[in-house]
């Protein structure tokens, strides 16, 4: 019985050793190597200051600025409460906020229809993608405000629109800080 606990207490330790600690370590250390900037959180820089991530969402409210999805993380693109909102679609507190998220982008480019994910969170609510057509619905305002005009702000949207990963994966989507970002290289919303 003693050998057996003694047994089973080494075993406990050297996997927790291995698998816990040195595992970990090797795998983050590789990572490192191959990939830095994936492992880091893929951040932007701007300027020696770091201005977000390439894979999770900010919020953007200003009219000469591409607006994201909405958030249902914490209290809005929070990393450390990434989550959806859990609200089905009968729940009538998502209704009369989506309801009202239409009503408000309707009155800034009426007698368009209005893309889904303007008015939908993702399922972690930290989304950093809108869909070429939630771009596309977002020219008008973005020119304007910013004394541009609606061809050139649509050439960046293209440029920053990625396709299709291995041209059939996913869907085809614009990441919005780095829109945003060159944007704002090119001229500051009036």
């Amino acid at each position: 019985m003693k050998n057996n606990l003694l047994i089973a207490l080494w075993f406990t330790l050297v996997t927790t050793v291995m698998f816990g600690v040195l595992y970990p370590l090797a795998i983050t250390g590789l990572a490192q190597v191959l990939f830095p900037s994936r492992a880091n959180g893929q951040l932007i820089e701007r300027k020696r200051q770091i201005v977000g991530s390439r894979i999770i969402g900010q919020s953007f409210t200003g009219p000469g600025y591409f607006h994201s999805r909405p958030s249902s993380a914490g209290t809005g693109y929070d990393p450390t409460s990434s989550s959806g909102s859990n609200l089905g679609p009968t729940n009538k507190q998502l209704i009369e906020r989506v309801r009202s998220d239409v009503q408000k982008l309707q009155s800034e480019n009426p007698n368009v229809p209005v893309p889904v994910d303007l008015v939908t969170a993702s399922g972690s609510g930290l989304d950093p993608n809108i869909s070429p057509a939630a771009a596309e619905f977002q020219i008008p305002r973005v020119a304007h405000s910013r004394g541009m005009k609606e061809d050139d702000v649509r050439t960046l949207v293209q440029k920053h629109t990625d396709g299709r990963d291995l041209g059939f994966l996913g869907e085809p989507r614009v990441n919005v800080l780095e829109l945003n970002l060159e944007l704002d290289s090119l001229r500051t919303p009036l």
